[in-house]
């Protein structure tokens, strides 16, 4: 079976849901409160997981009720999680989310995730060897996911790459990135060309290209996806659907993608079925809950 090593996050995420955002300083009522498993890298192993393919977390939890829970519906869902560390002194990673109108907004504390180290992933050599695929995000320390990207190049395996939250990458890490996959908000921070549409997307990609990146990926939402790769350049329209809650959207559609990838598919193919996986995802609440299992899609 095709093997994905995640190197990221692992969250427990706290859901508030509500009319509207409040203003500074208000008081307002919910309407619900949930917990759920999150973490940009957890859900997007649970991603590929239930799309069908072999998936090894590599990050920390802390030692506490979140991470023995967190660790365990890893496992559940078939993540080999034998590379997740337990921190003792620092707590697991949270996110509060509210979520309003079908949209999020979301604060992080990172926790046990930034004790995710360049040593975590020397130890794991041996995984990333055997591996398909690396896939990493910025919720871990910067210098991890530049180990885990010269990692998967020492050893020939493509190195993907969701930069979010967004953030400045250093210029050490573009050459090692086989797959660059931005929205909008990051694309633009990355390159300084405010991307709002599939044209200013491609421009925004090509800038991406000239630092060393091979192939390119931007999401833009209800928009589709931008793709520019040795194919040349196109835009692959969403799918229209009415979205309650947008959270893990684009980690669904990563993970459908990566395992896309590793099972041979042509890169517009594995596009198609993140999009199909992202599309389910949004008419659902909670990130790992809302990710759909591969028979769902079919």
């Amino acid at each position: 079976m095709p093997k994905i090593v995640v190197v990221g996050s692992i969250n427990m995420d706290l859901v508030v849901l509500t009319s509207r955002y409040p203003e500074i300083g208000e008081t307002l009522t919910g309407e619900g409160f949930m917990t759920f498993a999150g973490g940009k890298g957890a859900n997007q192993a649970v991603a590929a997981s239930r799309l069908g393919s072999s998936v090894v977390m590599l990050g920390c939890v802390g030692n506490d009720a979140f991470g023995r829970e967190l660790s365990a519906r890893l496992l559940n869902e078939g993540v080999d999680t034998a590379w997740v560390d337990v921190i003792e002194e620092v707590e697991t990673g949270v996110a509060a989310i509210t979520v309003a109108g079908g949209d999020n907004a979301i604060v992080v504390i990172p926790g046990a995730n930034h004790r995710l180290s360049e040593a975590h992933v020397q130890a794991a050599e041996r995984v990333i060897r055997d591996a398909d695929v690396v896939l990493s995000q910025l919720e871990v320390p910067m210098p991890t996911v530049l180990a885990a990207a010269r990692m998967a190049r020492k050893h020939g395996k493509p190195f993907i790459l969701n930069p979010a939250p967004a953030s400045a990458l250093p210029d050490a890490l573009y050459s090692s990135i086989d797959l660059l996959v931005p929205n909008e908000t990051e694309a633009t921070l990355l390159t300084g060309i405010t991307v709002r549409d599939p044209a200013s997307a491609e421009e925004a990609a090509r800038s991406l290209l000239a630092r060393g990146v091979r192939s390119v990926l931007i999401t833009l939402g209800a928009n589709g996806v931008a793709v520019i790769d040795d194919a040349g350049e196109r835009h692959l329209p969403a799918h229209v659907v009415k979205a309650v809650d947008t959270t893990a959207a684009g980690d669904t559609f990563i993970g459908g993608l990566t395992a896309g990838l590793v099972e041979g598919m042509a890169m517009d193919e594995a596009v198609a079925l993140g999009q199909r996986a992202s599309a389910l995802c949004v008419t659902r609440h909670g990130a790992q809950p809302s990710i759909p299992y591969r028979r769902e899609i079919a």
